[in-house]
């Protein structure tokens, strides 16, 4: 096994990437830390659903309660903001004003590549309309609908949605509460980062800790893994920079591995309970290659369907969730990809019942049901 740059040497099978995984985004076990410790530890939780974070924590932590997440937010100690590949993300301030210069490129390209928001802003003034939305936001936050027609009225000639697109990617925002307050709701009305947490953004650009966090956190991984992840391209010259601090593998199909000094690589035999998984959990979507934790027969299901939440079993997603409530009843459907062995069902009954009473807590009536597999 290299050490520090030499030549890669280990072999690592998908289970022994998946049970490294598991370990490292708390899986395998339900961890006794704060829940910003955690969010740190995975940086940052997926959160297009404003509400699944608290799902991601509760199935990695123990005793977590809706509350604690809840108080972070309302303290500004953690914010939901865009940030890799251009999705909202919980974090806590402290990766926010890390993260967020860094990540820089990967909406610029967002906004003026990947999108048609861009194109219609060719040859206005970037500096003028970034000046101006950030002048509406010192006024009072405001969703980017709201700033997109205040800024279409000096703009007349631009449509307001790209106008407002390109403050949310030209402009750190933070979606503010009650957005993402568990019990709560509300538009995504957004304030300007350094204004809501009343500090400055980290003048450093350069990705080489952000890297340094994501193999902790995912690792081992490839530089595509890496670019998938955060969205940035190319970071081959960043990862040869950062080649003396890391450890490297191979993979089954001969891909150079990198990792941080020794962190855990448990057994490829080592136990994994089932586990629920929100909606696009960070597990799902950090590298290039999912097969460490997306069998190749489900792999096209899975992809299509990032949106429903997964059901872990044996490390590896098998089934579907969901919650049906009624106005005294909570129903928590599984939906397996194929027949399951009796110990795994009876697993997912125990496990599920737990998340029920955690996410459905005020249902009088709660069942475990599973639809049939396939």
């Amino acid at each position: 096994m290299s050490e520090h740059g030499g030549p890669s040497g280990r072999v690592l099978g998908p289970r022994v990437l998946n049970r490294a995984l598991l370990e490292r985004q708390l899986l395998l076990r339900r961890w006794t830390m704060p829940a910003a410790a955690a969010i740190e530890r995975l940086v940052g939780i997926q959160s297009q659903q404003p509400l699944s974070p608290y799902v991601g924590l509760w199935t990695r932590l123990a005793g977590f309660q809706h509350t604690e997440l809840s108080q972070l937010i309302l303290d500004r100690q953690a914010v939901r903001i865009v940030l890799m590949r251009s999705t909202i993300h919980l974090v806590t301030a402290r990766d926010c004003l890390a993260l967020r210069p860094i990540l820089q490129p990967v909406q610029d390209r967002n906004l003026f590549i990947d999108s048609p928001f861009g194109r219609n802003l060719a040859g206005i003034d970037l500096e003028a309309l970034v000046r101006a939305g950030r002048a509406l936001l010192d006024e009072a936050p405001r969703t980017t609908a709201a700033l997109g027609t205040l800024l279409q009225e000096r703009w007349l000639d631009r449509d307001a949605q790209s106008l407002g697109m390109a403050i949310r990617n030209l402009v750190p925002l933070v979606q503010i509460p009650p957005r993402g307050i568990w019990g709560k709701g509300g538009l995504p009305v957004c304030a300007a980062a350094e204004t809501w947490l009343g500090r400055p953004l980290s003048a450093a650009t350069a990705p080489d800790e952000m890297l340094m966090q994501y193999l902790a956190a995912f690792g081992p991984a490839t530089v595509q893994d890496m670019q998938a992840w955060s969205g940035l391209t190319p970071l081959r010259d960043t990862v040869e920079r950062l080649r003396p601090r890391l450890r490297t593998f191979r993979d089954e199909h001969d891909r150079e591995l990198f990792d941080v000094l020794d962190a855990p690589l448990p057994d490829a035999d080592t136990s994994a309970p089932p586990r629920f998984l929100a909606e696009y959990d960070n597990v799902l979507v950090g590298y290039a290659d999912r097969s460490r934790i997306i069998p190749g027969e489900h792999l096209k299901r899975v992809i299509s369907s990032l949106g429903r939440p997964m059901v872990l079993i044996d490390g590896f997603t098998r089934a579907t969730w969901r919650i049906e409530r009624s106005r005294a009843a909570a129903t928590l459907t599984i939906e397996p990809f194929a027949p399951l062995a009796p110990p795994d069902r009876a697993a997912l009954t125990e496990e599920g019942a737990a998340l029920l009473a955690f996410a459905a807590g005020d249902a009088h009536d709660r069942d475990v049901r599973f639809a049939a597999p396939g």
